[in-house]
């Protein structure tokens, strides 16, 4: 029964990719068949995943795997290119509790990024449509791969869509929006492919066995044998070792999430991008960077990680909150407004990240999630407002919600939700993170500095509630200010297809909020094996010192006794 779902996985990267075929062969002048097809694939790929992630979710986890590897329960392979004494390159898909639920929220929000482009899209709406699916079928696919090699494959995938989805069909700057996303993009993904091959290369030098292997699981167990049975002198040779792998497989993961100060491309993306490219932009594609941070580099260098990782991205991430939250404040464009949101709000994520506690990483991975959700919708409704007036300037608007009860109604869920009001989606992330961190203990990192960092991630949720309300209060409330919209036709509230891309946004940030323990229970197997990685990492440090002070202490005592 599992092999009959573990081959839904690769027919979930395969639907999106025909439906990118067949509305490119359709032609420019069939645009109500070729959305028919876009929409009818997202429709399937959304209900294999969720067929996928509602079984997955009913598996127990298996007890005869590794307690420092991940163990994808679902999982289809099929050798590629087979090299040297083992599998070699593979199509290695498969489902974990770090990968279910971002894969079955890139499902779901690309039907409302279908929809939402259904009237606003009028030119070349077969290449659009083309290029959208094939942007699913990169972002589904880093979820689910878990050969090295694949990952990374997919990883670079997604850039192509994107550059041209901002590039051929966003605003009138969007020729050096796309540009900039690519280099920066692509720059940080080369430097990101020296820390793959060279895990890769280590763990095959330094097997006794001499396996080349490029599977994720496997190479997350050699690394933890290495660490576990090797000698002083190896142990130091793998500590150096892991300095350099975490900050190549930084460089990439760091410029997608994006952390300061490498986030100035995403402003300008967003802001040039079409609604359903800003949507995936903010709700899946940064959450790629986060995502690989919790698959690779945590378990693949968890000395590093914690020696230089927790100060390191600690302080960036909180110099994230703080800077995209004052830069959202001082925005009078909506949508660049949401842009700098996602810096602050991502500030959070990975500050529970690098707490390296199963409490913090539970609450990182919901804020990956509830994030897309909450900004995704921001980004949908920004979108739509956009589409009646040609306007997203906050000072060209007021008392919108007179005008437009629906929108305003679900414009200020939205925003409540991405606050984190207790009760929607929001709120356990934000709280996880930061008890997380609060929590986390690191060499050379006193308790004093994890609560200064706590403190300052704080400040987030207070100024995230500041910049969203201001927004709200000058747009949707007050005197009646409807900007001129002569020669668009009449002005009207949410129709059906908006309801419909909006609904099952609502919907989950109520349940999400509401009744969180399912996502937890299903992610939990793989958070404590990120946690125990990094646990063992806090043991070795703590031998490290303790055999420093005792040598030191030593030292002393014989310069004492020389002296006397």
């Amino acid at each position: 029964m599992n092999d009959l779902f573990s081959s839904l996985i690769p027919l979930s990267l395969a639907v999106p990719a025909v439906g990118a075929a067949l509305a490119a062969a359709l032609g420019p002048r069939r645009g109500p068949a070729v959305r028919a097809v876009a929409l009818a694939a997202t429709l399937v790929t959304l209900a294999l995943v969720l067929t996928v992630a509602v079984q997955f979710a009913s598996l127990a986890p298996n007890p005869d795997a590794p307690a420092r590897t991940f163990d994808p329960r679902l999982a289809t392979a099929v050798s590629l290119l087979p090299l040297g004494n083992g599998p070699g390159v593979q199509f290695f898909v498969g489902v974990d509790g770090l990968s279910v639920w971002l894969a079955l929220l890139t499902a779901v929000l690309m039907v409302p990024a279908v929809l939402v482009s259904w009237a606003a899209i009028t030119e070349r709406v077969n290449e659009f449509y083309a290029w959208l699916l094939l942007l699913q079928v990169g972002m589904i696919g880093v979820f689910f791969a878990f050969d090295i090699v694949l990952f990374y494959v997919f990883f670079e995938l997604t850039l192509v869509p994107l550059f041209f989805l901002i590039g051929i069909w966003g605003g009138s700057n969007r020729r050096h929006a796309a540009q900039k996303f690519f280099i920066y993009t692509l720059t940080g993904s080369l430097v990101t492919l020296l820390g793959v091959l060279g895990v890769v290369l280590v763990c095959y030098y330094n097997s006794p066995e001499k396996e080349l292997t490029f599977s994720i699981p496997r190479l997350v167990q050699s690394v933890q044998e290495r660490l576990a049975t090797g000698t002083a002198a190896e142990l130091g040779y793998w500590r150096t070792v892991q300095v350099y792998v975490f900050l190549a497989l930084m460089a990439g993961f760091a410029v997608k999430v994006p952390l300061v100060p490498l986030h100035t491309w995403l402003p300008l993306a967003h802001v040039e991008a079409p609604t359903a490219g800003s949507v995936l932009l903010a709700g899946v594609l940064l959450k790629i960077g986060t995502y690989g941070f919790l698959r690779l580099c945590v378990p693949l260098a968890p000395d590093a990680a914690l020696s230089l990782g927790v100060p390191l991205v600690g302080t960036l991430a909180v110099i994230g909150v703080i800077y995209g939250a004052f830069c959202a404040l001082a925005q009078s464009d909506i949508k660049k407004l949401v842009a700098y949101s996602s810096v602050s709000h991502l500030g959070i994520c990975m500050l529970g990240m690098f707490a390296l506690n199963e409490v913090g990483l539970a609450g990182s991975l919901v804020q990956m999630v509830n994030h897309g959700l909450s900004t995704g919708g921001l980004f949908l409704l920004v979108g739509m407002l956009y589409e009646r007036y040609h306007t997203r300037e906050m000072a060209d608007y007021g008392g919108m919600a007179a005008k437009l009860k629906l929108l305003g109604v679900a414009m200020v869920f939205v925003c409540l939700s991405s606050a984190g009001l207790p009760g929607l989606n929001g709120f356990w992330g934000e709280v996880f993170s930061l008890m997380g961190i609060a929590k986390a203990t690191a060499p050379g990192l006193t308790p004093a500095a994890m609560a200064t960092l706590t403190a300052l991630g704080a400040t987030g949720v207070v100024l995230g509630a500041w910049y969203l309300m201001t927004m709200l209060r000058r747009v949707f409330f007050g005197p009646l200010k409807e900007p001129p919209h002569e020669g668009h036709g009449p002005v009207g509230d949410l129709n059906g297809r908006e309801l419909a891309a909006l609904a099952p946004i609502g919907i989950l940030c109520v349940l999400l909020g509401v009744y969180p323990q399912p996502f937890f229970d299903v992610a939990s197997r793989d958070l404590k094996v990120v946690a125990g990685i990094a646990d063992d990492a806090r043991e070795r440090a703590r031998m490290i010192e303790a055999g420093n002070a005792a040598a030191a202490e030593r030292a002393a005592l014989a310069a004492g006794e020389e002296k006397r």
